[in-house]
């Protein structure tokens, strides 16, 4: 048996080679689906494919979002101008100076601009380049163990509480059962006063239309399928919790079915009571489709 998960959660780890310092972070969040975002270091866009594969194998749902920063020691490398940048903007202040009277900018301002100036890392020798990203990798599976022992404590959370309001769900429908505007005798009194409504104000009824309008009133009145529905959603949504793993869309469907039986048993009600319970029925179970979105 696997447990429920959460889809939020976060983790980071560094690490090191030679010369090389490097941090890995990842987070989630709620998502219809998977969705997978990637802020990688420039220059190690390689990597890519192997880190999606590897979350993906993880987990199931959620935003994810994964971070790889990359500080070299010593030599940084070799700075380029960017000489399309910087004609953009000479281009730019050239056009200003004909409609702004202020004094040209300093060498200095122009190349802190952003864009202007680029700074290419020295390439590394492949051995260190493969020792390095073997390390990346391995801080990766570290941040997506943490990752889902972060989600499945959270999500042991939810199970407690999603178990609170199935348990809510089943005992108000235990009270609707148990009313007595449920019984014989209360519908065959709301049928006298609705038929004797019928016939003060429809003139020359038939005794067939009559009957045809109790028999109408008695089905609406039976909310026996709607209670027996409920039943099984209540029995479906214990089973789901108690299986876990990613089975949010499924208790997503479920909620959402419940709140259609317990609209319809308001529409149903024969008494101010049942309307009440039906109404607490639908609090409860907005309260569990809440929590229910936060299930992988």
């Amino acid at each position: 048996m696997s447990s429920l998960a959460s889809m939020t959660g976060y983790a980071r780890a560094g690490g090191a080679v030679p010369g090389i310092g490097f941090q890995v972070e990842i987070k989630s969040v709620n998502a219809r689906g998977l969705d997978v975002r990637m802020r990688l270091a420039p220059g190690f866009d390689a990597l890519e494919s192997e880190i999606r594969r590897r979350i993906g194998k993880a987990v199931s749902r959620g935003s994810i979002t994964f971070t790889l920063s990359v500080d070299r020691e010593g030599e940084g490398g070799r700075v380029v101008i960017n000489k399309q940048a910087l004609g953009a903007v000479l281009a730019a202040l050239e056009v200003l100076s004909t409609q702004v009277d202020a004094e040209r900018p300093r060498l200095d301002g122009i190349l802190s601009l952003k864009g202007v100036l680029e700074q290419h890392e020295s390439p590394l020798a492949p051995e260190a380049e493969e020792a390095l990203h073997a390390a990346i990798l391995s801080a990766l599976d570290k941040v997506i163990a943490d990752l889902v022992t972060a989600r499945r404590q959270e999500g042991a959370h939810l199970a407690a509480v999603l178990r609170e309001r199935v348990d809510e769900i089943a005992a108000l429908t235990k009270a609707a059962e148990l009313h007595p505007g449920r019984g014989r005798d209360a519908i065959l009194e709301r049928l006298r006063l609705l038929i004797a409504e019928l016939i003060a104000t429809g003139v020359g009824l038939s005794e067939d239309r009559l009957a045809q309008e109790a028999l109408l009133l008695a089905t609406k009145a039976d909310i026996r399928e709607e209670l027996d529905r409920l039943g099984v959603h209540v029995a479906s949504a214990r089973q789901l919790i108690a299986d876990g793993g990613p089975v949010g869309r499924k208790l997503d469907f479920l909620s959402q079915e419940f709140n259609r039986e317990a609209n319809t048993l308001c529409s149903k009600s024969n008494t101010v009571e049942l309307t009440g319970i039906g109404l607490d029925l639908k609090a409860v179970i907005d309260q569990l489709r809440e929590q229910v979105q936060n299930i992988e």
